[in-house]
């Protein structure tokens, strides 16, 4: 493998100040989607990558004469952009593939929670390992898991996606979910895989103690993230905000994923899903929920006014029959919106390149039709809206000097796009583009196809291994 750059031993510092001693890869005769705030584009252009930031970015070739040069990549027949933003995933359902392919979100939930109740620390770090892979190979740069299932005696869970994360070299988002409602309180989960209210907020508090990192380009961090309306009780959903903004870190949840969520929600506390996620502290510029498929115009209009923002997650909600999220009403209020792969049981492919083509055209059989999105607005939801979605557009989603070095070069030249003269276009509408090279944090983890910091074989095997040992005890009761 060729040598990666390596880490800004002066993070923080002016770019100048750091490129200076740092070591440079230079990236040349590519087309460039930056996603900036122009949506600057060139035909052929250089990005030249100092240590972990980008020093500069513009037409034709890098500039003469840069020292430290350890690698230079001519990216003819290739598009660069920045490295696709994850906003919402459960990694942990990678071992549950494939299973209950016809039912709605409540009564897919029924069928498996008694499989995912059952999971352990090995389980949870083999799925969270193909998870990342999969995403990973396919332009990933920056995921996230929301992780909410913490089955009594089953090790250390978070420690386990977060150590993946770590190994793979992704950065990272973990979503530190919880359950507190039960069967017997009403719930769908089993009794034994719910937390109590107080060990759900002690072990929140743990997490974000010991892995939050707070700094412009860190590698992972935290958030606090109850499951779902009908999963929590009312308690957790107040006092886990108060603990959010007490910490300094972001909220996530579930949100408006079912008319059967809605109506559900309107029984138990007399209001809709977005008036009850307000009374409870829920709407907010560090808040962003998962899907959000039935909102109405108050809905939209109340998230526009509190900036929360939205993890899109196209391929899960037809998966599930929820319905088609009205994105081009969010996008036109102001609301922010990422892409999401969203947990792989009910969306198998597990990638989120993909995603960009499903979320084009899922939202174009809605209302607006062909006016809904068009292929620069769906690669700016996978890239720099998820970079908002998150709280990290200062630092990734876009390519700009002195953005961390997140970026992914997309092979185009070939018989599947080699035709289309528009290459954002080719990327979006086109079948998926193989990565020639992707970097995070200025370092390979993908180049020709194949990742860099792990063996994909090994984790295959290894997944294949957790999920029939999955099956093997759910099935023994």
């Amino acid at each position: 493998m060729a040598p990666s750059a390596a880490p800004d031993a002066t993070a923080g510092a002016t770019p100048g100040a750091a490129s200076a001693r740092a070591e440079r890869v230079v990236i040349e005769n590519c087309a460039i989607a930056t996603v900036d705030a122009q949506d600057t584009e060139y035909a052929s252009g250089h990005i030249v990558v100092a240590g972990n930031r980008i020093e500069s970015i513009g037409a034709g070739p890098a500039p003469a004469g840069l020292a430290n040069v350890v690698r230079r990549v001519d990216a003819t027949g290739h598009l660069a952009t920045p490295g696709l933003v994850n906003t919402h995933h459960h990694f942990y359902q990678w071992i549950t593939r494939g299973l209950a392919t016809d039912h709605n979100l409540f009564n897919w939930l029924v069928a498996l929670y008694p499989t995912w109740a059952r999971i352990d620390e090995s389980m949870a770090r083999s799925a969270a390992q193909g998870s990342l892979a999969m995403m990973a190979r396919g332009g990933v740069t920056t995921a996230m898991d929301h992780h909410y299932v913490y089955p009594r005696g089953s090790g250390d869970l978070s420690g386990a996606i977060i150590g993946a994360a770590r190994e793979m070299g992704v950065r990272f988002t973990l979503a530190r979910g919880s359950m507190d409602r039960s069967e017997k309180d009403g719930g769908l989960p089993p009794d034994f895989a719910v937390e109590t209210l107080e060990g759900a907020l002690a072990a929140t508090e743990e997490t974000v103690r010991t892995h939050h990192d707070a700094s412009f380009d860190a590698m992972t961090q935290v958030a606090v993230a109850p499951c779902s309306p009908f999963s929590i009780s009312t308690e957790l959903l107040r006092q886990g905000a108060e603990l959010a903004r007490r910490l300094g870190v972001r909220l996530h949840t579930h949100g408006s994923e079912t008319v059967e969520e809605e109506k559900w929600c309107h029984e138990l506390f007399g209001m809709g899903p977005t008036d009850y996620f307000e009374s409870t502290g829920w709407l907010g510029d560090d808040v962003w929920m998962a899907h959000c498929v039935h909102m109405n115009d108050s809905d939209i209009e109340a998230f526009a006014r509190t900036g929360t923002g939205v993890a899109h997650c196209p391929s899960s909600n037809a998966r599930l029959a929820a319905g088609i999220a009205r994105v081009p009403d969010m996008l036109a209020a102001g609301v922010p919106v990422g892409l999401g792969v969203d947990g792989t049981a009910s969306n198998e492919s597990g990638e989120l390149h993909t995603e960009l083509r499903n979320a084009l055209l899922i939202n174009r059989l809605g209302a607006h039709r062909e006016a809904a999105l068009n292929a620069r607005q769906a690669l700016r939801l996978g890239t720099y809206g998820g970079a908002q979605v998150l709280g990290r557009a200062d630092a990734i989603g876009s390519l700009e000097p002195g953005k961390v070095a997140d970026l992914v070069l997309w092979k185009l030249d070939t018989l599947a796009h080699s035709s289309i003269a528009d290459p954002v276009v080719a990327l979006v509408f086109g079948a998926a583009a193989p990565v020639t090279l992707s970097l995070v944090d200025g370092r390979p983890v993908v180049e020709d196809g194949r990742l860099t910091t792990v063996d994909e074989d090994a984790i295959a095997r290894s997944t294949r291994d957790e999920a029939q040992r999955l099956a093997r005890i759910a099935a023994q009761g």
